[in-house]
């Protein structure tokens, strides 16, 4: 997952004031920092100053970024250091009422809101990697490729033989056209070293 070069790519071309590889890198990492404000309890709002606020130290520090192909882990440890001085605040402010953490308990409660496990910030971190690797790769996909895979994710299913008059191919051509472009999914680099790196994995 850290040696996608795909990432490092992103921000060497942030550094050099690149807006596409920026947002590129916000879009593919914003669903981590939402989801560890969400798991520390914050308000929408709350969330949203934190999300800036993590954004914009990376902003800062992006030329001093020596590990480009660790970002990840980085944004997860900004995170979560943001979103314990964001609690700390509303918890300390002058007449602060009680701040609800996910479950709808009081933060003054017995029951505090713990740190998240560094199990579910991997966690959380594996899908943004993985997400982000299958849009690259679905983005390299022909388009009658893309087509087809959306179809095969509908909901409810389609038939082969309802894809097939959708797309305009003989019903029997569907199977092995899913197989082929499935095939590429699979081969593309960032999407490959997700799969080797799992097989990999003790357990």
């Amino acid at each position: 997952m850290c040696d996608d070069p795909s990432v490092t790519d992103l921000v060497t071309r942030a550094r050099n004031h690149d807006k596409q590889a920026w947002d590129a890198l916000v879009e593919r990492y914003a669903p981590l920092v939402w989801s560890i404000c969400r798991g520390h309890g914050l308000s929408y709002a709350d969330a949203g100053d934190v999300s800036e606020s993590v954004w914009l130290q990376l902003a800062s520090q992006l030329d001093q970024f020596r590990a480009p192909a660790a970002l990840g882990s980085w944004l997860a440890g900004a995170t979560v250091r943001e979103c314990r001085r964001a609690r700390c605040a509303v918890r300390s402010a002058p007449g602060a009422g009680p701040v609800l953490d996910a479950e709808g308990l009081s933060g003054n409660d017995a029951v505090p809101v713990p740190d998240i496990p560094a199990g579910v910030i991997e966690h959380e971190l594996a899908t943004a990697e993985r997400d982000a690797a299958l849009r690259d790769a679905f983005a390299q996909l022909p388009r009658r490729g893309q087509q087809l895979i959306l179809l095969l994710i509908e909901d409810p299913d389609m038939s082969h033989a309802q894809i097939g008059a959708k797309l305009a191919i003989p019903v029997e051509r569907v199977g092995p056209a899913r197989d082929g472009y499935l095939g590429m999914l699979r081969r593309h680099p960032a999407v490959a070293a997700l799969i080797g790196a799992e097989a990999r994995s003790p357990g």
